[in-house]
């Protein structure tokens, strides 16, 4: 796959949920799990740095959400795909890997971006007894520290994706993902053209775009939205996660994760050791990975 996906050298596996439908992942190396989730609209392609660097001393396991990566793409019909659903298959492949394929049932590291962030610490609160730490990079796990309110960057383009005909329109041409890839709004420095088209290769056909459009969808902005009750609940629970060790590494250009979302982090995880990267975006491990990856393989030996 590496002519493909560069720098991605790994051996695909597949988990058939009870459903049905097939969850790519990747399984590399030996030793204490890691459990790297990601967000939209990337897939296990954003962790193939940390996984190389890694999988000499850790298991590293790395899932596609259904719907995106190298899962299948089912049909809205076929599945819910909403928070809670995602928090399910999350459960499930982990208790498969325990049961049938030697991972252990504690000491997992939870390695968290984006919409990682809420599904993973999700999945942690249901276990909390198998989670030894946490990474955090640019993500959430709690109601927006701004309040219901939506800030004004975000206002006008978060309508537009999830409200409107045109919103439908950008997500059939893949206007999000691409832009995702672009300056400034994912990365702060130009994404390599083989890097950027590995990133969009799941997502090729309108079809293969709908977990991408159901994901703005589901953001969790009001007690009535789908998603709010387990964001919620997973905000209340993280502080029985205070005392574990946990990283948290934060590109501060991010338009999304901004700085409110950093501090609320170390608001609640008070001894996390936390290193800034000023010139990174949401992407971080993108922009900053000369000095995160480093410093994250720091952190894991140092903690274990």
């Amino acid at each position: 796959m590496t002519a493909r996906y560069p720098g991605y050298p790994f051996t695909s596996r597949w988990f058939a949920h009870a459903c049905g439908l097939r969850q790519h992942y990747l399984d590399e190396g030996g030793g204490a799990p890691l459990l790297f989730v990601h967000g939209n609209p990337s897939w296990s392609y954003l962790w193939r740095r940390p996984i190389l660097a890694l999988r000499d001393d850790f298991r590293c396991i790395a899932p596609d959400h259904i719907g995106m990566g190298l899962s299948d793409k089912p049909a809205a019909d076929r599945y819910p795909y909403t928070l809670a659903a995602r928090v399910a298959d999350l459960d499930a492949l982990t208790g498969h890997l325990i049961a049938h394929h030697g991972a252990p049932p504690h000491g997992w590291t939870l390695v968290m971006h984006d919409w990682g962030g809420p599904i993973g610490m999700a999945w942690a609160c249901r276990h909390p007894e198998r989670v030894a730490r946490l990474v955090i990079l640019n993500t959430a796990a709690f109601p927006s520290p701004h309040g219901r309110r939506v800030r004004p960057p975000l206002r006008l383009p978060l309508w537009v994706l999830r409200e409107t005909r045109l919103g439908d329109w950008l997500f059939r041409r893949n206007a999000f993902a691409r832009g995702a890839t672009w300056r400034p709004l994912g990365v702060r420095r130009r994404m390599p053209a083989a890097v950027r088209a590995a990133f969009l290769a799941p997502y090729d056909r309108p079809e293969h775009r709908l977990a991408i459009q159901r994901f703005v969808h589901d953001i969790p902005l009001r007690p009535d939205d789908p998603a709010w009750p387990v964001l919620r609940a997973t905000g209340k629970a993280l502080e029985r996660f205070a005392g574990r060790p946990a990283f948290i590494g934060w590109g501060l250009r991010d338009p999304v994760f901004d700085p409110a979302m950093l501090a609320e982090w170390r608001r609640r995880l008070p001894g996390a050791r936390t290193v800034v990267y000023p010139r990174a975006g949401h992407y971080v491990l993108e922009d900053a990975h000369e000095h995160l990856v480093p410093a994250l393989r720091a952190f894991l030996r140092e903690t274990s």
